[in-house]
């Protein structure tokens, strides 16, 4: 039973280091796109380019139901300490907040810098 704490420690480093390369690739992902789908793959991925403000609205939403779970009370009351697992919840939306604020940026910046 010791050992449980362990186990999920490491698979958290484990998932989040992941979440980082996954994070740092990104800036690579054009030459990726070419790689893997070839040109042709490549090109018609771009068709798709007209989706982004879809994309970006409904990540929106979604980030705003997900602050609405967070931050919601447990009790009737409101009266109720927020547990630990609470807090994680909190933690993982803001990460996922920023991660999305950082991924609009540079979805954008090619429209931006023109």
């Amino acid at each position: 039973m010791a050992e449980k704490p362990t186990v999920i420690g490491a698979a958290g480093g484990a998932l989040g280091l992941g979440a980082f390369a996954a994070a740092v690739g990104g800036c690579c992902g054009a030459p990726w796109a070419v790689a893997l789908l070839g040109v042709t793959g490549a090109v018609a991925l771009a068709r798709l380019a007209f989706l982004l403000p879809y994309a970006l609205i409904g990540a929106a939403a979604l980030l705003g139901v997900a602050f609405w779970w967070a931050y919601r009370p447990d009790c009737a009351d409101g009266t109720c300490p927020s547990s630990t697992r609470q807090r994680r919840l909190r933690v993982v939306v803001w990460v996922a907040a920023g991660l999305v604020a950082f991924l609009t940026v540079v979805a954008l910046s090619p429209f931006v810098s023109s």
